[in-house]
């Protein structure tokens, strides 16, 4: 079956900034992805969960696959919101069977 390249960009972000992250995705032409609750995690400060050490409402993981030439404008995008804020932006390469969607 014949596959295409794909980018494959996961966003951790603090909860309330969900609907911020969003709008700026669309507004730079990026409307497909899932946003998933996180549970907890650790980094450079340690272990940390949902219940308090990153607020109340805690983190959110948005994933999205686009085409590779569209990788910039939404790196540009998010990164508007995540530069100030907590928050993991990463990319691995990724193969997707229908081009068309994406």
């Amino acid at each position: 079956m014949d596959t295409h390249i794909a980018k494959r960009v996961e966003i951790v972000i603090e909860a309330p900034l969900e609907r911020r992250l969003a709008q700026v995705l669309n507004d730079a032409g990026v409307t497909g992805y899932t946003i998933l609750p996180v549970l907890g995690g650790s980094g450079r400060s340690g272990k940390w969960t949902r219940e308090g050490q990153v607020g109340r409402a805690g983190m959110v993981a948005f994933v999205c696959l686009i085409r590779p030439e569209r990788l910039d404008g939404l790196l540009e995008a998010a990164f508007s919101v995540v530069e100030k804020h907590i928050g993991v932006v990463s990319i691995t390469d990724a193969h997707v069977l229908r081009a068309e969607r994406f």
